[in-house]
């Protein structure tokens, strides 16, 4: 019954209250040319 009640919650939500927002990525992968100037610096 809990799960019911839940659905109903989804389908009024509404999404016009929500702040527009903008992801920034944080955590970059490498790239091979980084590795390998890293290692040439050592």
């Amino acid at each position: 019954m809990a799960d019911k009640q839940d659905l109903e919650e989804i389908t009024s939500f509404n999404k016009a209250k929500l702040k527009k927002t903008e992801a920034q990525e944080k955590n970059t992968l490498l790239t091979k040319e980084t590795i390998k100037q890293e290692k040439q610096a050592e």
